[in-house]
């Protein structure tokens, strides 16, 4: 079955960086398009980034564009998400997902895969 696993994130002081990572299995990856998303507590989850089959097509949220980037490693069946410039509204719960197209791709009802999630802690 479909599975991905996120990991890299921590605690972190404002202005720090921290780098992503999640490694899907089950399908192709190259075929599908991924995203990250978070969830901060007693909120709603909501849309990152996002990164096309294509790895030029790259979409963010406003909060985080120019801050962070999302790039994927096909072969390694691996998509990053580099973060930069962190701010304490960062700290969340980040999740990967996987979404076969692209139109969609800021609705997390678009993935129809999800990872269970990485803590990342922004210290002001």
């Amino acid at each position: 079955q479909v599975q991905l696993v996120e990991s890299g994130g921590g605690l972190v002081q404002a202005g720090g960086s921290l780098r992503l990572s999640c490694v899907a299995s089950g399908r192709p990856f190259s075929a599908y398009a991924m995203g990250w998303f978070r969830q901060a507590p007693g909120k709603e989850r909501e849309f990152v980034a996002a990164i096309s089959w294509r790895p030029e097509d790259t979409d963010y949220a406003d909060s985080v564009k120019d801050r962070f980037t999302i790039f994927r490693d096909n072969p390694r069946n691996t998509v990053y998400l580099e973060m930069n410039i962190l701010k304490p509204e960062d700290t969340a719960v980040y999740y990967c997902a996987s979404a076969p197209g692209w139109n969609n791709r800021y609705s997390d009802g678009a993935y129809d895969y999800w990872g269970k999630g990485t803590q990342v802690t922004v210290s002001s």
